[in-house]
């Protein structure tokens, strides 16, 4: 199993990458009930690595349920880093979070970057879903930046 990675030479943003793991994996969030907006939520200080995000799902406005959280914490009984709470499930945001976790400093934050990181998605346009697959830099060149092999 391995991932096929292939940066940009411009780099993406760490909340551009969240928020593409989010809209390509919309259909299967979306299986019980549409969302009416999902939220990445996670905290990373200044020079440290990012350790736990969570996924949250307003279906009612003002009310948020926790869909899937993520920590790079070693525990024993755990083989899978992204923990999804019932109904809730994404082989394709498990494996997108995984990637962007442990390829993380692929990724740029802005300098006056808040601690407190906040991607707010809203329901994406059909064709956005395909596109999430793919991150572009400015020269227009497309770049895969998953891809799971080996039933992963």
């Amino acid at each position: 199993m391995s991932d096929a990675v292939m940066m940009p030479s411009i780099p993406i943003e760490l909340d551009e990458a969240f928020r593409r793991a989010v809209v390509s994996s919309w259909g299967d969030l979306a299986k019980h009930a549409e969302p009416r907006a999902i939220r990445v939520e996670y905290l990373c200080e200044a020079g440290t690595s990012l350790d736990e995000l969570g996924v949250w799902s307003s279906k009612v406005r003002g009310y948020w349920d926790l869909v899937c959280d993520y920590s790079n914490a070693i525990s024993s009984g755990r083989s899978c880093r992204v923990r999804f709470v019932s109904p809730y499930s994404s082989e394709k945001l498990s494996h997108m979070l995984d990637f962007i976790m442990k390829n993380q400093n692929q990724f740029t934050r802005p300098a006056d970057a808040s601690a407190h990181g906040l991607v707010l998605v809203y329901p994406p346009e059909p064709n956005a879903r395909a596109e999430a697959d793919t991150l572009r830099g400015d020269g227009g060149d497309v770049f895969k930046v998953w891809r799971c092999e080996g039933g992963r």
